[in-house]
Formats: structure tokens, sequence, C-alpha cells
């Protein structure tokens, strides 16, 4: 038996800082034991060991015969509890001081001190989650806007999970027919297979197109949209950024040229994620750190997810200008006509006949148009663009990587197929996309790898 499954383990389950209530999470064996060593309950001749899973107790808490405080605890017994093991949570006052002394009691008393991801990984590597839905957790914890929510929930759900393993069905069965025709051609003839497997396979890529596919979208979803304001010199971008966020956060002055570096903040917009990155004024200059602003710029917007053009209303379009206009092709942009509360002249049409996009009037100074800019990005990425129309998608690298080798695995099959290759040559690259799936789930997965997806969670969790 593993050394694990012979460890109790232990950690605080919120947050290190004063609160109402503090929880100290103990699983494994001997949780039981040890909940009993520190708690004591209210009632006489009650304890955790003679009571019932799912139960909650009232009583104190104690450090040997020091009194530490009183609290309640929630007894699970396993398999019904998050690790599927034995757990007591105790509920104590949330002060840092208290948690504490609870935490080095329950050490006392025989737990350890759990690692990082470790309550979760137990979970995993007691059947009660794949690694899919273990990496789940996480993803609802960091969480930042209702869709990244839904897409994690939907996924700690099973979503991804139910999709590969029909898959691996299907790949499974077919390696097996296969093996059994090599095995004993007689009684497993493979007699217009091939045909039938290239058919059988077109349904599965088509599905890994769409996983694929919905990883823009997903990683959109869990890091925010990487949204880029650009403009010449003095166009207002920093100030739009400060209206945006709502505070004076990048520097504002008449000055062309104030912002000489890249200035990033996370906004919350509409149940989006926005993050807004204000960069320097494009512009050909002879200042050699005013050169290094722009050439940043010109890198930042070419991985961003939208663009911002501002465009000086009060002076007429220039080269300059056109250069951000040619560095928005084939980008998802907005285009914004700022300091509409001075004399233009540069008009809305002319604006849009160069950019080939509806504009946007606004003006930074005055806080009107916002509320049109707000509702532009909204319909870009909620209407159309980025769905969340209950499909599943791909949120996490790991996994787009594992699907992107069991495509290529499967269309090397076909490529065999047309070939005219003998049949163990499919039942090689099946195999090889049959594991690719099963990486996602935590199947054969090697311990290093494993080891450094769970290092990534917070200790309680």
């Amino acid at each position: 038996m593993d050394d694990w499954q012979e460890e109790t383990i232990a950690a605080i389950a919120t947050a290190a800082s004063p609160s109402g209530i503090g929880i100290i999470r103990i699983s494994g064996k001997e949780a039981v034991r040890i909940g009993d060593q520190v708690f004591h309950p209210a009632r006489k001749g009650v304890s955790l060991a003679v009571s019932k899973g799912y139960t909650v107790h009232y009583g104190h808490l104690y450090d040997g015969d020091r009194l530490i405080d009183e609290g309640i605890v929630l007894l699970m017994r396993a398999p019904h509890s998050y690790t599927a093991e034995d757990t007591v949570e105790i509920q104590c006052h949330g002060g840092i001081l208290v948690m504490r002394r609870v935490l080095e009691a329950v050490f006392r008393a025989g737990a350890r001190p759990a690692e990082p991801g470790e309550f979760t990984k137990r979970a995993f590597l007691n059947g009660r989650l794949d690694l899919s839905q273990a990496e789940a957790v996480m993803d609802v914890i960091r969480s930042e806007n209702e869709y990244a929510l839904k897409s994690s929930l939907e996924q700690l759900g099973g979503s991804l999970s139910s999709r590969i393993r029909n898959m691996r069905e299907t790949l499974l069965y077919e390696i097996a027919r296969i093996e059994s025709a090599l095995d004993d051609p007689e009684h497993h003839p493979l007699d217009g297979y091939a045909q039938k497997l290239d058919c059988i396979l077109d349904p599965i890529v088509a599905e890994l197109d769409r996983l694929i596919a919905t990883s823009d979208e997903g990683r959109i979803l869990m890091e925010g949209i990487r949204t880029v304001i650009l403009g010449k010199p003095n166009a207002g971008k920093s100030s739009l950024m400060n209206v945006l966020l709502g505070e004076d956060r990048a520097i504002v002055t008449e000055i062309a040229g104030t912002t000489r570096d890249t200035l990033e903040e996370n906004l919350r917009l509409r149940g989006l994620s926005l993050r807004l990155i204000d960069t320097a004024g494009i512009r050909d200059t002879e200042d050699r750190v005013e050169q290094m602003g722009v050439e940043r710029a010109r890198k930042i917007a070419d991985s961003a997810d939208l663009i911002l053009f501002v465009a000086d209303g009060s002076r007429p379009l220039d080269e300059n200008d056109r250069n951000i206009i040619r560095q928005m092709k084939n980008k998802r942009s907005i285009v914004l006509l700022n300091k509409t509360d001075l004399e233009t002249v540069l008009t809305q049409e002319e604006l849009a006949r160069e950019t080939g996009q509806e504009v946007i009037a606004i003006s930074a100074r005055e806080e009107t148009g916002i509320e049109k800019l707000e509702q532009r990005i909204e319909e870009l990425f909620l209407g159309g663009d980025l769905t969340m129309n209950g499909e599943v998608m791909i949120t996490n690298a790991r996994h787009k990587k594992a699907l992107e080798e069991a495509r290529e695995s499967l269309l090397q099959v076909k490529q065999s197929i047309r070939d005219g290759m003998p049949e163990d040559f499919y039942s090689i690259d099946l195999t090889d996309a049959y594991a690719h799936l099963g990486a996602i789930l935590g199947e054969a997965l090697e311990d290093d790898v494993v080891e450094e997806i769970f290092s990534r969670f917070c200790t309680g969790k």
C-alpha cells in the first residue's frame, strides 16, 4: 500500500486572514481519531468514533488540557467525502492565531501538513475525480467572471470527461477488433474493414476539431480578453483607460509621448474579464526610449484579443494612424473617434472609410460614448464570436496538446488506409490516440506530471 494511504493530512481550508469562520480540514485513516482527540463534544457520552457520517457536532477545541476555542465539527465518512476518505472539518472562529493553534493541535494528534492540492489529489487517486475534473476544481477557484465559472463547473461535472470517454470506448473497440483479427484471422476476417474504419474515425476527428477550435475562446474565458489600446500620442488612450477603470491609474498630460511603456490592469465589464493594456503612442520618433515603447506596443498588439483604436478627432488622420489601421487587419478591433467634445476635423464617416469599420464617437474627458463601447465589446465577444451555448470549451493548454496529438494519430490512421498499409499499422496509431486522450483523464500519466499539476493548487484544497 502506498504511503499516502497510511497518512492523515490536515490544513487550513480558508484564507489565512481574519474572518468570521475558519475551517481546518483533516482527511485520512486517522481523521476521526484525531478529531476526537482535539474536539470535545458538548453532549456527554458522544464521540466522533461512534457518530454517523454527515453529522454536525458542537463543542470545544483543546490542545491537550488547554482550551483553544469553541466550534463545530462536520464528520464525513469514506467514501462519501470530497477525498473519498474519512474527513473531519473543524469550524472555529476565524482569527489567524486561533486557526493556527487548532491546526498545531491536530498535527500533535498525528496528522501531517497537507501539500498544495493534496486533498484534490487524493480525490483523484481514490477515483472520485478524473484528472480533468480535478483541474477544473482549481479553475472554479480562479474564475474571475460568470462565463469562466460556468465553463469550469461544467467540466467539474464531467462534460469534457464524458466526451473523452465516449471517443476512447470507440477506439478501444476498434483496437480490440484489429488485434483479434490478427491473432485469429479465420474467425475474425477484416475484409472491407479499412473503409469501415475510415468512416468510423470521421466523426471522432470532427469532434476533436470542434474541441480544439474552442481553445482560444476557452483561454479568453479563463485569462480575460487581452485588450490593447492603440493610438498616436495624445489621442486620449490613457484617459480612456482611466474612464474604463473608474480611477486615475494612467498619467494624463497634454505632453505627447507621456506614456512610454505599457500599463496593464484587470477590468470586469458586463460579466467579462478584460486585461486592459495602455501603450505608448505610436509614431515615428528619434527618442530612443520612446522608440522602445512604440516597438513594445506593436508587439503586444500582435498578440491582442481585441484592439481599441483611439483616433484623435481634433486632428486629421496621418501616416501614424494609417500604420495602426494596417496593424488592425484580421484582428478583432473597435474604432473610437475621441475628443468629440472639441471642434473635430476628423469625421466618423471619414474614419469609417479608412478603417472599413463602424466608428463609435466618444469623449474620454466628458465620459460620453463609453456605454456604447461597453455594449460593442459585449456584442463582439458574447454575440457570436464567443459563445456560451452549452458546448464544452477547452480552457487548459495540457488538454489542447493532448487533443492535437490524438487528432494527429487518427489522421495517420486515415493516411495508412489511403496508402493501403496493413491493419497492424492502424492499431499502433489507434493505440497512440487512445493514450493521448487518456492523458486528459489522468490515465497512464507520468507521476511527475501529476505532481506538477497539483503543485499549482492552493494549500487546503
